[in-house]
């Protein structure tokens, strides 16, 4: 259970090392392993230069040189103990961070000293089983995720042209002397150039997301725009025409009292039949107010 959490947590370290970063951090000698009293030299790097960065630990959250290890130029010099291991990166004061490397140290006999930095792919990586006292070309069997994976006579074992297959959590064990800790081997692939940006940018893996809600949005346009059409037309349907008040006026002309006048015959003057009569019309009332008498005269 203790291998797979520690598993885990050197897997998601390898992630995130793997990652392009501001800063590198070097760690020096180069190995992820080490005794208790060791003299380890740590260094955040930046275009030749340390200025604004500074070093931090997930055990200890100090800046070097407050209480725990020593300035030297660019590197933070420390002699490291067991409460030392842990989880070690440089970050600067607006946020960015380097890549992370995980230090083991331990008081047991046996160390692996392995890359502490993630290794490339096609490269050769050499293994050295070693313990404190003795000579570290001793026969050593070396683990590879918890499963034996070769026996060597004097003590180290190199991985020719290692790829991602060979990514996992190593030990080794030194008969008479004990087992070492486990530490991660990241494996990255080959540098390859970065293709020049195009005009159209890859989609990315939030583009569901905006889709979605630009089809929401574009629907609720849509129904906005059709109730906003109904209004209109409704609106229009039910709109009382203008009439211009002159013609309505004379429209409105209502004959309310005739009286004839004047009426004679006319001799001589026959309609079918009948005789012709002459008569004035006069006395015509309206509702114009202009034109109150009206009189017209027929014959």
């Amino acid at each position: 259970m203790k291998e797979t959490s520690v598993l885990c947590l050197l897997f998601l370290i390898s992630l995130l090392s793997s990652t392009t970063n501001q800063a590198r951090l070097t760690v020096s000698p180069s190995s992820s392993q080490f005794f208790k009293e060791d003299f380890v030299s740590l260094s955040c790097e930046e275009d030749d230069s340390s200025a604004g960065w500074t070093l931090r630990t997930n055990n200890k959250i100090t800046q070097c040189g407050d209480g725990w290890g020593r300035w030297s130029g660019s590197s933070c010099d420390i002699t490291v103990y067991p409460w030392d291991s842990g989880v070690y990166w440089c970050e600067s004061r607006e946020g960015p961070i380097s890549n992370m490397v995980n230090l083991t140290v331990t008081g047991g006999s046996v160390i692996l000293q392995s890359p502490v930095l993630p290794v490339m792919e096609g490269d050769d990586v050499t293994l050295l089983c070693k313990t404190k006292t003795t000579p570290s070309n001793l026969p050593a069997a070396f683990y590879k995720d918890g499963s034996l994976i070769r026996k060597q006579p004097t003590g180290h074992m190199t991985i020719q042209h290692v790829s991602r297959s060979d990514e996992g959590l190593y030990k080794c064990d030194i008969s008479g002397h004990g087992e070492s800790p486990s530490s991660w081997i990241t494996v990255t692939d080959k540098h390859t150039t970065t293709p020049p940006p195009t005009s159209t940018p890859p989609p990315t893996s939030n583009s569901p997301l905006v889709l979605s809600v630009l089809s929401c949005v574009g629907s609720v346009c849509v129904v906005a725009l059709l109730v906003l059409l109904v209004l209109l037309v409704r609106r229009c349907v039910h709109r009382k025409p203008e009439v211009n008040p002159e013609e309505v006026a004379e429209d409105a002309i209502k004959y309310s009292n005739i009286k004839i006048t004047n009426c004679q015959q006319q001799p001589g003057k026959r309609i079918r039949g009948a005789s012709y009569t002459a008569c004035t019309w006069s006395l015509v009332w309206c509702d114009r107010p202009q034109s109150s008498n009206v009189s017209h005269s027929l014959g």
